[in-house]
């Protein structure tokens, strides 16, 4: 180590002009400044020696080179630098030198000289170019300002190196000194260096303190959010592990970690959607710092119950075979064709576009006519899991939306119970008597459903308790009713609407020996040979104890035979018995129901008319009577007011046909006339009685019968036009029934014959007319 005394005066004008040049790689040497260096070519090292035996006055300029590449040419070295004065000196032991120089005066290089193996330069030596005037000391007081803040955060700067910047006087000088402080790189520091200018010298470290002031602030706000999101981190792990400890002073750790553990596991497993991990997992945390014995604690738990036993994911494959699905659908019911061929058509389509939605379908039918358990069997031919929802009475929406996880003992709409008891996504949805829902101040369900029953919304069903959407496009949702009058507009829109009407008497008896007749055989423990029905016995039970479009009276009827047999065999009086006609009597009593055509039709003024009903088509006598009076029509039998207008629509028309139709003018002035629709208790209205009406009124006043076996529908207008009417297949299946051999009806209603059974048309001969006249003339007898 050489450590001499360096020599007193080190001002421009007394350094030499001939100096070793030392090229510097990312570091620059300011005047005043002092730099370590570590030295490690060859040619460095000799300079160094050399220097060191001398006055030890080098100089240093920047090179554009890397470090240890020694410049290629004097174009690499900077045009500027700085003499430096080598305070100490040493060598390790890989032949390395490491320095400490200072700094002493600026200097230009005018030429280089090529006389050793290092470079050597002619130099020229300047001083600063300095201007005490305010602009300058405003410089200096804010550069000295903004370099205490750059200090204060630096961790790696002493705080006094501050203290020294406010005590430097010389602009020149403070510009230096704050420059090989501050992180600049070398061409920064170089660019500072070449400026012989105090005042434009202090104006570049400015921008240059600025920018690391901006970087070290913007550095400090990062490190203190990492910092407060570490230290919130940390806090909340301290305050779990002291609550942990709490836990387990308490024994309440394990169940309730287990539980806990037991619900994150089914959230990540059950695939649940994103939305439903989310809130999932926000109710999970809510319930992790509940006591297990709050009251919110088991409503969270049940919510977390509810939203991880849905099946979110979970679907049954559909049976695609097309004729095993329809000899299934053969095997369950006889007959209900259009229903049938519906379902086939939707298996067909699904099975060549998997992704299609699942109809709405909607079986409108009267009582007993197999629409519940039509749905039944078209699960089973699907292979879906079978839910049957009753709507009946039904007034709350709640029933189909859910309650809010506010109200105590919420639980969700009978639409998510249903999926999570068949634990599949795609099953088949019977939502039973859909015409008899109703609504009070609770809400209206039917309202509630009209987002259930539409395909295009129903994917991302809202249920109030699971408050996250569920899709509901794969289930295959199935309805039911009596009527569709009562059923609103906008959710009978949505449905598709199939009609099962009645059976006529001969599909009654087929279904009576397939499946009515051995069903109640077992349910009244008899025997396949115990017990046996004639086709003669099961035709009078249908003709003679029934009257209805369905079977469930008809299966009544045959479960009486049955329990009366099994109370003979029962007591031994009999092993088994075989069932005839002439044997009804003794178990279901005298015949309910006898034909009252030929009786009620043997006089004139008496016309028969078919009616439609709710359950199904029926008979409809009216009767016309006159008697002395002053031209009044009383009408009776609970008539509506459409059924009056069309009584007042009829005596009109006669009137003005008097002649034509061979009645004395003078009749209507001396007489009233009364019309009467027996079974008064029943309310009646409707047009289509009219046709029936004036035939009878025309039988009374031209005193001609009416033919016994004939029946007539059709609305009537003052001009004499018969016009069409609905339910055309109900009354045509009632007429039938009671042996009706033929029947008058609107030629437009020709067309609605094609849903009539072939054998119902053949034993019926139908009359289609435009004109009153033509019923007339059909209807009445010579």
């Amino acid at each position: 180590m050489a450590d001499n005394k360096p020599p007193v005066d080190y001002s421009a004008d007394n350094l030499p002009t001939t100096l070793p040049i030392l090229p510097l790689y990312d570091a620059a040497l300011f005047p005043k400044m002092v730099l370590p260096l570590v030295v490690m070519q060859g040619e460095s090292i000799k300079l160094v020696d050399e220097a060191m035996s001398r006055d030890r006055i080098i100089g240093l300029v920047v090179s554009a080179k890397k470090e240890n590449a020694r410049p290629d040419s004097e174009e690499d070295l900077a045009g500027i630098g700085c003499s430096a004065l080598i305070l100490k000196m040493a060598k390790t032991e890989d032949n390395r030198a490491q320095m400490l120089v200072q700094g002493l005066s600026r200097f230009r290089i005018k030429s280089y000289i090529k006389e050793k193996v290092y470079l050597q330069a002619e130099v020229e030596h300047f001083d600063d170019i300095e201007h005490q005037d305010d602009e300058s000391q405003a410089l200096m007081a804010n550069v000295v300002k903004q370099f205490a803040r750059i200090v204060e955060l630096s961790p790696g700067l002493p705080a006094e190196i501050a203290q020294m910047a406010n005590t430097i006087k010389e602009p020149g000088t403070l510009a230096d000194m704050i420059a090989s402080t501050i992180n600049a790189t070398a061409d920064e520091k170089q660019r500072v260096l070449e400026l012989q200018d105090a005042t434009r010298r202090l104006k570049l470290v400015t921008k240059l303190v600025n920018h690391q002031l901006n970087i070290l602030e913007l550095g400090n706000k990062i490190q203190s959010q990492v910092k407060g999101d570490m230290d919130k981190r940390q806090r909340e792990y301290y305050l779990r592990q002291q609550l942990k400890a709490i836990k387990e002073e308490l024994g309440e750790t394990e169940e309730t970690g287990v539980e806990i553990e037991e619900y994150r596991t089914k959230i990540h497993e059950r695939g649940l959607p994103e939305v439903a991990v989310k809130e999932a997992e926000r109710e999970l945390d809510r319930l992790a710092k509940m006591h297990p014995s709050s009251a919110e604690y088991t409503v969270s738990s049940t919510y977390l119950d509810w939203l991880t036993e849905l099946p979110w994911n979970t679907s049954t494959v559909d049976n695609l075979d097309i004729k095993k699905a329809r000899k299934v659908l053969d095997d369950d019911h006889y007959g209900l064709e259009k229903p049938k061929r519906r379902i086939i058509e939707y298996l067909a389509v699904r099975k060549l576009k998997p992704d299609s939605k699942g109809p709405i379908l909607c079986f409108a039918g009267p009582p007993g006519t197999g629409k519940t358990s039509l749905g039944a069997s078209i699960a089973r031919a699907l292979g879906r899991k079978f839910h049957r929802i009753s709507l009946g009475g039904v007034r709350d929406e709640a029933e189909i939306r859910g309650h809010r996880r506010t109200y105590v003992g919420a639980l969700p709409g009978r639409i998510i119970q249903g999926l999570r008891r068949v634990g599949s996504n795609n099953p088949i949805f019977m939502l039973d008597e859909i015409d008899k829902v109703g609504s009070d101040f609770r809400g209206d369900p039917s309202s509630a459903l009209l987002e259930v029953l539409d395909p295009e919304q129903n994917f991302s069903f809202s249920d109030h308790y699971l408050d996250v959407p569920f899709d509901l496009s794969k289930v295959m949702f199935i309805c039911t009713a009596n009527v569709l009058d009562t059923i609103p507009s906008a959710l009978r829109d949505r449905m598709e609407v199939i009609q099962l009407v009645g059976y006529t008497e001969d599909e009654k008896i087929n279904i009576a020996q397939r499946y009515l007749v051995p069903r109640q055989r077992k349910e009244n423990g008899l025997k396949a040979n115990q017990i046996t029905f004639a086709v003669g016995a099961i035709r009078n039970i249908i003709s003679g104890y029934t009257r209805e479009a369905g079977l469930r009276n008809l299966e009544r009827e045959i479960g009486t035979v049955c329990r009366g047999v099994a109370t003979k065999v029962a007591e031994d009086s009999i092993k088994k018995a075989s069932i005839k006609a002439s044997d009804l009597a003794e178990y279901l009593g005298p015949v309910k129901f006898t034909s009252e055509v030929k009786a009620r039709m043997s006089t004139p003024g008496v016309a028969m008319g078919l009616a439609w009903t709710p359950v199904g088509g029926d008979l409809l006598f009216i009767e016309a009577t006159a008697m002395k009076g002053k031209k009044g029509l009383t009408l009776t039998g609970q008539l509506g007011d459409v059924m009056k207008e069309s009584a007042t629509a009829a005596l009109s028309f006669i009137r003005s046909r008097a002649k034509e139709l061979k009645i004395d003018d003078d009749f209507f002035d001396s007489h009233d006339i009364h019309i009467h629709v027996p079974a008064g208790a029943i309310p009646k209205d409707g047009p289509s009685a009219g046709v029936t009406m004036l035939t009878a009124l025309v039988s009374l006043l031209t005193n001609r019968k009416i033919r016994k076996d004939l029946a007539m529908t059709g609305e009537i207008t003052l001009r004499g036009q018969v016009l069409q009417v609905g339910g055309i297949k109900e009354k045509v299946l009632a007429a039938h029934r009671a042996g009706i051999k033929t029947i008058i009806m609107c030629k437009e209603n020709e067309k609605d014959l094609i849903d009539i059974p072939e054998k119902v048309k053949n034993d019926i001969t139908f009359h289609f007319v435009s004109k009153m006249m033509d019923v007339l003339k059909i209807a009445l007898e010579e």
